[in-house]
């Protein structure tokens, strides 16, 4: 199960000890897990972190499942996953699956026993049985196991879907400059950047990061997967099951503002100016990125990627800066003022 995020000022702190070999086995997903954010997204609409990043998104998401007749089936989606220190573990199967199917397959094959008991831990924890509404999901019933899958497809194409193109680039910028960093100075390197969250340390193979609960998470030689996630906020979720292959799923902190910058496409008239491509590489620019990074984020070639970036240097929109071996592209005032309109 995962644990929801909290304030680290009143965290206690979640410890992974890594050895040589775990180290050497430690692997980075390749994007943003479609079941982890659907959780998580239920978790946001549950509670009201970060009102800065994701407030429109509430607003947004709100009105659309209303307007889809989708508010019964949320209600009854947070119910089995609630914004509390425990959800089941069976409602992530996933360690970065790339498409919802192949979760949705997972979590159906769960096997009866394990998905009784974690019916059970989740009940249990307000002094209830499981109720008579999810003893059906509890005895493994296929029917009822497939009309939980449909209804997390339902929710998912409402709350997270619209949004992937977000999700995606910055999980695209994100495992870039992992994977720098992992060039530039091992595995240690890649952990060494989690020192820019909040609360979030890595010294000496132990890496600690805030936590609801003091929580010592066992390796024992295999591989941990670090997932990114677009609607995770602050905090780290892990499996509770100790059994299950070990993950770490980690926020991905989009800035205030994504959603509204994102409207618009290539209708926006920063787009009719300079190409899509191109205006989504200005929108990008809130932080200074290298030619891989834009690469990455928007799915180009990276020839194609410092070509746009050439255009726009040659047009004042934005500056680049050498930094030893790496170009860190940056807007500039100009940049800013065409993206805004505010000419």
């Amino acid at each position: 199960m995962p644990v929801r995020a909290c304030d680290p000022r009143g965290c206690a702190v979640l410890r992974v000890e890594f050895t040589s070999q775990e180290l050497a086995r430690l692997r980075v997903a390749s994007g943003t897990d479609p079941l982890w954010e659907t959780a998580l997204s239920l978790h946001l609409l549950q509670n009201r972190q970060a009102p800065l990043a994701f407030g429109a998104w509430r607003r947004e998401v709100g009105a659309a499942l209303r307007v889809s007749g989708l508010v019964p089936t949320t209600r009854a989606l947070t119910r089995l996953c609630p914004d509390d220190a425990y959800f089941p573990d069976f409602l992530t199967p996933g360690r970065g699956d790339a498409d919802l199917d192949t979760g949705l397959d997972r979590l159906l094959s769960t096997p009866r026993r394990r998905l009784r008991a974690e019916l059970t831990r989740l009940h249990t924890r307000t002094g209830r049985p499981v109720p008579a509404g999810a003893r059906p999901l509890a005895d493994g019933s296929t029917e009822a196991l497939h009309r939980l899958g449909s209804a997390l497809r339902a929710y998912h194409r409402v709350a997270v879907e619209p949004y992937l193109p977000a999700m995606r680039a910055l999980a695209a910028a994100d495992r870039s400059v992992r994977a720098e960093a992992v060039l530039a100075r091992g595995a240690e390197g890649l952990l060494t950047g989690f020192d820019r969250l909040p609360g979030w340390r890595y010294r000496d193979r132990v890496l600690r990061a805030p936590y609801p609960v003091d929580r010592e998470l066992a390796l024992r030689e295999r591989p941990l997967t670090l997932v990114p996630a677009f609607f995770c906020v602050r905090a780290p979720l892990a499996l509770v099951d100790e059994e299950l292959p070990p993950v770490l799923v980690h926020p991905l902190t989009p800035p205030p503002g994504w959603l509204e910058r994102g409207r618009g496409g290539g209708d926006a008239p920063v787009a009719q100016l300079v190409g899509a491509s191109r205006a989504e590489l200005l929108r990008m620019l809130d932080r200074p990125m290298t030619t891989m990074e834009i690469a990455a984020a928007l799915r180009l070639a990276p020839s194609t990627a410092s070509r746009h970036a050439t255009v726009l240097r040659e047009a004042g929109l934005l500056h680049s800066q050498r930094q030893g071996v790496r170009v860190l592209h940056h807007r500039t005032r100009l940049g800013r003022a065409v993206l805004e309109g505010a000419l």
